[in-house]
C-alpha cells in the first residue's frame, strides 16, 4: 500500500545520516529510512519493486523514510517518470513525489568539509565506516595511508553532491530541514524529536533510543586534517585556515 506521507534524507558521506536513520527508526513512528535506491538498478526497477519498497520502509502509521545521495539521481527520475508515465514537463521534484507522497526533505551537511573528506578517506582505508556504541576502537596502524589526492578528490566530491541537492530543491523552491552534523552530535535526542515535529508526527509517547554509533575520529584523523590543511594551502598568499 502506498504510504500516507514520506521523507527523504539527502546526504553526502560522513554527515551523520546513518546516526539519524537509526535514531528515527528507533522511534517506531518514522518509517525505516534505509538507502532503498542505492543497490538496485534504476533501469530494472518496476512498480512491483516500488510497492515492495513501500512495504519495507513504512511504519504502521503510514510514514515512509528514505536515505538518498544524489549519485545516479537522474537515472532514478527517468525510471520513475517512465513507470508513472509522466511527461518531461513534470519537474524532477514532482516526479519524486509520485513515488514518495507528501514528501518532506531533510538536508544533511557538515560545516567543516575538510574534516568530512578526511573522515571519508579514513573510512575507506580502515574499512571502519561505523562503530557500534560500546565497541572497542580498531587499533590497526594505517596512518601511512594518508593520501593528499584522495582527500582532495573527496573534498570536491562532497561539494558537488551538495550542489546537486541544492539544484534539486531549487526546482520547486523547496526549503528542506537542514541538519548540521556538528550540531546534531551535540544535540542528538533533540534533533530526532525536531525531525518528528518537522514530519508532523506526534511525539507525546515517543522514546528515542541512545545513539547507535560512537564517534570514530582519533589522533590519526586529526593528524591528517592538519596535514591536509597545510598542504592544500601551500604557496597561498592568503591562508584561510
Amino acid at each position: 500500500m502506498k504510504p500516507k506521507s514520506s521523507y527523504t534524507i539527502w546526504f553526502s558521506q560522513r554527515t551523520g545520516s546513518s546516526l539519524l536513520f537509526r535514531g528515527l527508526q528507533s522511534t517506531g513512528v518514522a518509517g525505516h529510512p534505509w538507502e532503498w535506491l542505492t543497490e538496485p538498478d534504476p533501469h530494472q526497477f518496476s512498480m512491483k519493486d516500488i510497492q515492495s519498497m513501500w512495504q519495507k520502509g513504512t511504519t504502521p502509521n503510514g510514514v515512509f523514510g528514505l536515505k538518498m545521495t544524489p549519485y545516479n539521481l537522474d537515472s532514478w527520475i527517468g525510471s520513475f517518470r517512465n513507470t508513472f508515465q509522466l511527461g518531461n514537463e513534470v519537474t524532477r521534484t514532482k516526479v519524486w513525489e509520485e513515488v514518495f507522497p507528501a514528501c518532506k526533505h531533510i538536508y544533511m551537511t557538515r560545516r567543516n568539509k575538510i574534516r568530512l573528506a578526511v573522515s571519508w578517506w579514513r573510512a575507506i582505508v580502515s574499512g571502519e565506516w561505523h562503530r557500534r556504541h560500546g565497541s572497542k576502537p580498531d587499533r590497526r596502524d594505517f596512518e601511512d595511508q594518508y593520501n593528499f589526492d584522495a582527500i582532495n578528490h573527496l573534498l570536491v566530491d562532497c561539494v558537488f553532491r551538495e550542489a546537486a541537492m541544492e539544484a534539486f530543491f531549487a526546482e520547486e523552491r523547496i526549503v528542506p530541514m537542514t541538519i548540521v552534523y556538528e550540531d546534531f552530535i551535540q544535540n542528538y535526542e533533540e534533533t530526532i524529536l525536531a525531525v518528528l515535529a518537522f514530519l508532523q508526527v506526534p511525539t507525546d509517547s515517543v522514546q528515542v533510543a541512545d545513539p547507535f554509533f560512537d564517534p570514530i575520529a582519533d589522533d590519526i584523523t586529526e593528524n591528517w586534517v592538519q596535514r591536509f590543511r597545510k598542504e592544500r594551502q601551500a604557496g597561498w598568499q592568503n591562508i584561510a585556515w
